[in-house]
């Protein structure tokens, strides 16, 4: 590997839990419980439960399954099923600068794995918070092609080293447990979101597992190639890795605490204008047939997001026609506002009709700093009232 991602390898492996500052640790507690209580929620989801049923009938033991009548399975299928559950509702919290999803990928290896080897809370919180540095630095070095979903790419790398911490390996052993996990990266699309394809979630509970199974392959002395991270990102996955980014402001800047908590089912990127709808439906407080349009105007990523006929919940969740109708209708965008029942509604159906969204450049322009948004609302009577969010509540900036 390259002289930045050994460094890196060796500070996840060998930084010892006193050098990680307390209020590093105090926001990682919270990571921990939003996540663990995200992985509970999403337990339930009907594939998730089904998914559950089906692989841990096989047996297994070492590790719990975060779910109801917490069943037991190997350390591997228990982290492949509570990151699964944890990706499937949309409420995992994220990284404000990096697209990253690190805590939902690299938490459900650090708690089986520390079951399984019976570690302490302390060592668990520490193989998050590495898995995070690592999930988090090794994705601001991708360049990521326009499609490309991070669920099972850099956090799966960051599990990886969760893992690693845990096993309590050293530097060169993580390193060789990070290339082999360069090997199981994945390839999963955000038109799989658009279209309702839960498997996407899948690629993000497969992190966990590799998190779990690459440690017990390096230290079974199995080999990968020298540059199998730049490889993998450069060529394969990626079009470009950057290594610099890797060790920027290493051991000062810590990457868990920039970190985003969802107050809403629903893809982050949306956030900002569902908070401006949100100030004017306050300020306005109008009923639902007084609204004749809604129209938003926001950055290129989030302006995606628009079909106003969702497949199911899960593509309802990257729908900000579906979010803001349900707003309006239901008063929420939280969890209960994307399910398929919800979804079916004829009221909310139509009134997702009522609401444009496109892209502003100069709102583009602001990205990543801001993740900015801009909403007018008209009323039937003709008055009309606008507002503008620069980012979302629950980001470090607003939190």
């Amino acid at each position: 590997m390259g002289q930045e991602i050994e460094e890196l390898a060796r500070f996840a492996a060998g930084t010892p839990w006193e050098a990680i500052p307390t209020a590093v640790r105090e926001h990682a507690k919270l990571v921990l419980l939003d996540t663990l209580g995200v992985i509970l929620a999403g337990s339930v989801q009907p594939e998730v439960a089904g998914a559950r049923a089906r692989l841990t009938a096989t047996g297994g033991h070492g590790a719990t399954v975060y779910a109801p009548g917490w069943p037991t399975t190997d350390p591997r299928t228990a982290a492949l099923l509570n990151g699964l559950a944890g990706r499937s509702i949309e409420l995992c919290e994220g990284h404000r600068y990096v697209s990253c999803q690190a805590a939902v990928q690299t938490l459900p290896t650090a708690l089986a794995s520390a079951e399984w080897l019976e570690r302490s809370g302390r060592e668990t919180l520490a193989a998050l918070i590495f898995g995070y540095e690592v999930a988090v630095r090794l994705g601001a070095g991708v360049t990521a092609r326009s499609l490309a979903h991070q669920n099972g790419q850099a956090p799966l790398l960051g599990a990886v080293a969760a893992g690693a911490r845990v096993r309590g390996v050293t530097g060169d052993q993580m390193s060789a447990a990070l290339r082999i996990g360069a090997i199981l990266v994945l390839t999963p699309g955000y038109t799989n979101a658009v279209a309702g394809a839960t498997a996407l979630n899948v690629a993000g509970g497969m992190s966990g597992f590799a998190g779990a199974l690459a440690p017990e392959l390096a230290l079974a002395g199995v080999v990968a190639q020298p540059n199998a991270i730049e490889e993998a990102f450069t060529h394969l996955v990626g079009d470009g890795f950057r290594p610099e980014a890797v060790t920027e402001e290493l051991g000062q800047r810590w990457e868990i605490t920039r970190n985003y908590f969802r107050l809403r089912a629903c893809c982050n990127p949306i956030y900002s204008a569902l908070d401006a709808l949100d100030d004017i439906l306050t300020q306005l407080r109008p009923s639902p047939h007084s609204i004749e349009r809604i129209e938003v105007a926001t950055y290129r990523f989030a302006a995606n997001m628009r079909e106003p006929d969702p497949a199911n919940y899960f593509a309802a969740k990257y729908s900000l026609p579906h979010a803001a109708a349900a707003m309006v209708l239901r008063g929420t965008a939280g969890y209960h506002a994307f399910t398929d029942e919800t979804v079916r509604d004829p009221a909310i159906a139509a009134f997702r009709r009522r609401v444009t969204v496109r892209e502003d450049p100069d709102l583009t322009a602001h990205v990543p700093r801001l993740k900015p948004a801009r909403v007018t609302v008209t009323l039937t009577d003709g008055r009309q009232l606008t507002r503008l969010r620069e980012s979302a509540r629950g980001d470090f900036l607003d939190p």
